[in-house]
């Protein structure tokens, strides 16, 4: 089926390719291309929806009702443009039930259109190597709670990984358009979470920070970022010439496309060979990208060394910009981080935690001893996901401060958290739907309201 909506008194064109085995790259689909006038929309104003197949690696139909919105947002300078949101249900939930939302920030670390989750986590979709398909789990154990759940590309339709600010003027954008979208039975009032890891921990901080000045009139309970960088000007450096010299390459990539001046500096010191190397950057996933850049030295390429190009002035102020912690987010927190993760390193993220106890910020930091750091999110998760439903539900805030413990696998209710997410993996490869509880988390009433969207969109997959 195609779907078409009234948007301003024009018809918006259906799915050019609706529930087909191989979605269209956004630089293809008419889907993502902006009005022209998107600057008279409010902030988080829906342009056009539309329902989608959600494909476990691309290949497995996932029975969950899933929606895009392309909305109104604003790049780091104010600037109005459009991004593109993935919103989804439990499967069959009834929009009048009252239900949260997890505004779930994708690690992406790419600049590719592929790595954008509204097109990597669709049925057919050609993005082996990205990381939210990777994710995908992670959003479906919070479905599985019965919340609401939208996934925003963060880093713009331009690919823009890495700037300072628009990760978080993008998910709240989203979660506005989310509140105004009917079917997902949502209002102002609904209970609102942010939760990212890694790349998307560096997101959801963005949010948070930016969430009290941004979008004050949401919702928000609280904010999960496990390993959320801390210190990106420090992680490149770090990682540069190391087995995950991909990482600094694609933030490198990222960043010439919000700052111009960025570019033009590499342009002037970096060899054809490098810069041949970061254009790769534009079509390739995250996972080959590693192994592409494993071990590469930008020292090695550059006229005047990695040193040298730091001290510059105009590069200063980027790095100084994409710092986070400077601004206090107004909700709870709670921060993940491995002792020895072999990617981002505690000291950062234990600088960034201070920034935030120093402004008051009402932060539970739990560091693990033992896991890797593309583990730890999957071994936390049950820690992540109760710390959730306790904002959720309204229960007192555990203590803030820091802990460090031997393995967050093991800590609360952990072995019956890592049951419901094994069952839950086998009811994703099998195709099962993903269902909410009985009964829902929360029981108050609202009313029904009307809308311009149509009956259809209301139950996209029959």
């Amino acid at each position: 089926m195609s779907v078409q909506l009234e948007w301003d008194g024009g018809t918006v064109p259906p799915d050019p390719a609706p529930f087909a085995q191989r979605p269209i790259l956004p630089e293809d689909d008419p889907f993502y291309v902006p009005p022209p006038a998107v600057g008279r929309l409010r902030s988080g104003a829906i342009v056009r929806a539309r329902a989608v197949r959600i494909g476990f690696f691309g290949l497995v139909p996932q029975r969950i009702s899933a929606w895009q919105l392309l909305y109104r947002t604003c790049d780091l300078n104010g600037v109005p443009e459009v991004a593109v949101t993935t919103v989804l249900l439990p499967w069959g939930a009834d929009p009048a039930e009252p239900r949260p939302l997890v505004s779930f920030q994708c690690a992406i670390d790419a600049v590719a259109s592929k790595c954008l989750p509204s097109y990597s986590l669709r049925r057919g979709a050609r993005a082996a190597g990205s990381i939210p398909q990777l994710e995908l789990p992670l959003i479906a154990s919070a479905l599985a709670r019965g919340w609401a759940v939208s996934v925003p590309d963060h880093g713009g339709t331009a690919g823009r990984f890495g700037v300072a600010r628009e990760p978080g003027y993008r998910a709240l954008d989203a979660v506005r358009a989310a509140h105004a979208f009917v079917p997902l039975g949502l209002d102002p009032t609904t209970p609102v979470a942010l939760w990212g890891y890694s790349g998307g921990g560096l997101a959801t901080a963005w949010a948070a920070e930016m969430a009290a000045e941004y979008a004050p009139e949401l919702n928000i309970v609280g904010a999960v970022a496990g390993s959320p960088v801390g210190d990106p000007a420090a992680a490149f450096v770090r990682l540069n010439g190391t087995l995950f010299a991909g990482f600094a390459a694609v933030f490198t990539a990222g960043l010439r496309r919000g700052y111009p001046d960025l570019d033009r500096m590499l342009r002037a010191h970096l060899d054809a060979r490098y810069l041949g190397w970061l254009a790769e950057t534009e079509t390739t996933a995250t996972f080959p990208l590693l192994y592409r850049f494993a071990r590469r030295d930008i020292d090695k390429h550059s006229d005047a060394g990695l040193a040298a190009m730091l001290e510059q002035d105009g590069l200063r102020r980027i790095l100084d910009d994409i710092h986070p912690g400077g601004r206090a987010p107004a909700m709870p927190m709670l921060v993940l981080q491995g002792v020895h993760d072999e990617v981002i390193a505690t000291a950062d993220v234990d600088g960034h935690v201070a920034r935030y106890v120093a402004a008051g910020v009402h932060v539970r930091y739990l560091r693990d001893r033992l896991s890797t750091h593309l583990l730890l999110q999957f071994l936390a998760l049950p820690v992540m996901v109760d710390w959730l439903a306790g904002r959720f539900a309204g229960r007192e805030l555990p203590a803030a401060g820091t802990q460090t413990r031997w393995s967050l696998a093991f800590a609360g209710p952990a072995l019956r958290g890592h049951l419901r997410f094994a069952a839950l993996l086998v009811r994703m490869w099998l195709g099962r739907p993903i269902r909410a509880p009985r009964p829902p988390a929360l029981s108050r009433p609202r009313p029904r309201r009307l809308s311009v969207f149509s009956a259809a969109l209301r139950n996209p997959l029959s």
